[in-house]
């Protein structure tokens, strides 16, 4: 399988497509918020999770919201070894 478009690392993200991403609808049965935080998580560099952060909150949504087992996204990001920018990120907000 070909891949139809090259990667590019160090392109610079819009406000609109960092916002596009309060947008994304949960799997049903899962907190939106939270599920909105992981997917901003998986495919943000750091740089642009913190300016994502800021338009979450200025949105109304929970930075503390839970997932089905009952973890807080801090809680689940910090079990992850390379992610201490988004750690103090989280921590902050």
């Amino acid at each position: 399988m070909a891949f139809t478009q090259p990667a590019n690392f160090n392109e610079e993200w819009s406000d609109e497509r960092v916002k596009s991403y309060l947008n994304h609808q949960a799997p049903d049965g899962d907190n939106p918020d939270f599920n909105v935080l992981y997917v901003a998580y998986k495919h943000m560099r750091p740089t642009d999770f913190a300016r994502f952060i800021v338009f979450f909150k200025a949105d109304g949504r929970d930075v503390n919201a839970l997932n089905t087992q009952g973890k807080s996204f801090l809680e689940l990001v910090k079990e992850h070894p390379h992610a201490s920018e988004f750690v103090k990120i989280l921590s902050a907000a």
